[in-house]
């Protein structure tokens, strides 16, 4: 696979029809210019049924769409006249300097998106710099995503996104292969003990097609329809602190706990051991009329109070709102639905340029905030 150029969008704009600065020839007017141009051309191009499975969320759709209202109801507040010269938007996340505090978040069966799928988007993460995590459900094997990034210098962080398995010894399994390939941290996901009840996904009659499925896992079992509630059947084997507890003890990478939203649960999960924290409501695809993420996030930075960095995904789609999420505690941000749109509009190329896009984006708004670096951005950046 070619790896993606990531062209800059720094400058002032070149003359009408003339090529731009990198070698390219001018832009198609067509061009994607921002992240909501890029999901306006993957709708386009997508099934309908990928879409609905891809973009939807759980039930009438309103802790989905709050994700990404609740960014753009928190107004900047800038200084001015503030030293900028050598700004810089590196950061420190589990003693690894990263460029900046950006991560693409896990998302299962990237092929529906794109022949290459995690490919592409993998190796798009790492020439940005990047950090990526890799779904337990991905559509590619873990050992082909793994060199892809671990093969960039500038790559960011490579972490591996699991879902505890009814029996421990194919969780087990998963790790030793993530071990094995070179992932530097295993992302627990714990909001998701069952399915939201998905229903644009559900009248859009989707199916994956054949030659996607989450190949890293065992084929499925199909078993008879169980009789009784869910907490007699699928709920019987759902994962509890306890087995934290274990998973911790088998293993010697970071844990970060995703789907923390309950200052709680914050706490019993640093008393637990975890490393750190990823404030997510499963991109509103769980359960509905949960808070934003953007809403959730002060209470469970106050509750970790230092002892394990807290990051956080869910309606990012500006430079911005990156910004505003380091503002209000969080070390670094997660970004999923876009890198998708991307993905869907130009492979690995369109990944990197969504990525860029929020890369530089963030470096106008600390510019323009008077922040040289981002352990400079703080709630006072912010309007109360």
């Amino acid at each position: 696979m070619n790896r993606p150029h990531a062209p800059p969008l720094r400058g002032s704009l070149p003359p009408e029809g003339a090529d731009l600065a990198w070698g390219g020839p001018a832009p198609d007017r067509r061009s994607p210019v921002t992240l909501a141009d890029h999901e306006q051309r993957a709708r386009e191009l997508l099934d309908p049924g990928a879409w609905a499975y891809l973009f939807g969320g759980a039930a009438d759709e309103i802790t989905r769409r709050e994700n990404t209202e609740a960014w753009q109801r928190q107004r900047l507040r800038p200084r001015v006249l503030q030293p900028l010269a050598g700004g810089h938007t590196r950061c420190t996340l589990l003693g690894r300097t990263l460029a900046h505090p950006i991560l693409v978040a896990p998302m299962a069966y990237q092929r529906l998106a794109h022949p290459q799928g995690e490919r592409a988007s993998a190796l798009a993460s790492a020439v940005l710099g990047a950090g990526y995590v890799l779904s337990t459900q991905a559509s590619v094997l873990l050992e082909e995503v793994a060199p892809l990034v671990l093969d960039e210098p500038a790559r960011g962080p490579l972490w591996f996104q699991l879902y505890l398995r009814p029996a421990r010894d194919e969780t087990l399994s998963l790790v030793r292969r993530a071990e094995a390939a070179g992932f530097e941290a295993l992302v627990l996901t714990v909001d998701a003990p069952v399915q939201g009840p998905r229903d644009r996904e559900r009248r859009a009659g989707f199916q994956l097609p054949p030659g996607i499925a989450a190949v890293n896992l065992p084929p499925p079992v199909h078993p008879t329809a169980a009789r009784g509630s869910l907490f007699d059947t699928l709920l019987r084997s759902s994962p509890t602190w306890e087995d934290l507890t274990w998973l911790r003890g088998q293993t010697t990478l970071p844990i970060l706990l995703k789907g923390i939203t309950h200052p709680d649960d914050a706490h019993l999960a640093v008393g637990h051991g975890a490393s750190g924290l990823i404030v997510s409501n499963h991109g509103g695809r769980t359960l509905d009329t949960m808070p934003a993420t953007a809403t959730l996030l002060p209470d469970i930075v106050a509750a970790a109070s230092g002892r394990v960095p807290v990051l956080v995904d869910g309606g990012i789609r500006r430079g911005t709102d990156v910004f505003k999420a380091l503002a209000l505690g969080a070390s670094a941000v997660l970004v999923g639905r876009p890198v998708l749109h991307g993905l869907a509009t130009d492979g690995a190329q369109g990944v990197a340029h969504v990525l860029r896009l929020l890369i530089d984006e963030l470096e106008i708004a600390m510019a323009l905030c008077g922040c040289h670096s981002p352990d400079q951005i703080s709630a006072r950046h912010l309007h109360a």
